[in-house]
């Protein structure tokens, strides 16, 4: 029985799954390409969660590390909604502001991809990643590490994987917009 105030119940309404129905087969993380690389694996995320360990679990670097691939929720038996639980963790770590350093390049680089879609539409990879550097890299006095990223950006652009140009405008930016206004996204 839940309590009024319980922390799992905020992870089970963000995620639209019941923590109780996972009963810790492993499915999930024997299918994760990234469980062996988690301080948090999905069987053990879901079992902190279960037992209303949620801050501990949005502090856990797993959450950022996870694919999105969805192959731990296609995988259980039960049909938990495994890939939901990470976003709701990954939510709670936000508002809760409990992110730790070594994640925060994540989250500065999803920033940075949101801010280039919200402004063209689409994202434009050169203006994104010139973004990010600059946002991020610079921000931390890290120029050595931008010297190195700034030389893949010709040898990308010569193989035909960064273009300069948009390509085809977006028909409704205004759609775009909404989607943004709707999600109360901020960056």
């Amino acid at each position: 029985m839940e309590k009024p105030n319980d922390p799992r119940a905020r992870v089970e309404e963000l995620a639209q799954t019941k923590l109780s129905d996972c009963y810790q087969c492993g499915k999930c993380t024997a299918g994760c390409p990234r469980g062996a690389d988690m301080d948090l694996p999905p069987t053990r995320m879901m079992r902190a969660a279960q037992l209303g360990q949620i801050e501990e679990a949005s502090k856990a670097d797993s959450i950022w590390r996870c694919l999105s691939c969805l192959t731990c929720s296609a995988r259980c038996p039960k049909s938990v909604n495994v890939s939901g639980v990470v976003d709701a963790l990954r939510q709670i770590a936000v508002e809760t502001n409990s992110v730790s350093p070594k994640s925060a390049k994540i989250i500065g680089f999803q920033k940075a991809f949101l801010r280039n879609v919200r402004r063209n539409g689409r994202t434009n990879e050169v203006e994104m990643a010139s973004d990010f550097e600059i946002r991020y890299f610079f921000r931390r006095f890290d120029v050595m590490n931008v010297v190195n990223t700034g030389l893949l950006g010709p040898k990308m652009i010569a193989r035909g994987k960064m273009h300069f140009a948009i390509g085809s405008p977006v028909k409704d930016k205004a759609l775009v917009k909404r989607i943004f206004d709707k999600c109360k996204v901020e960056l």
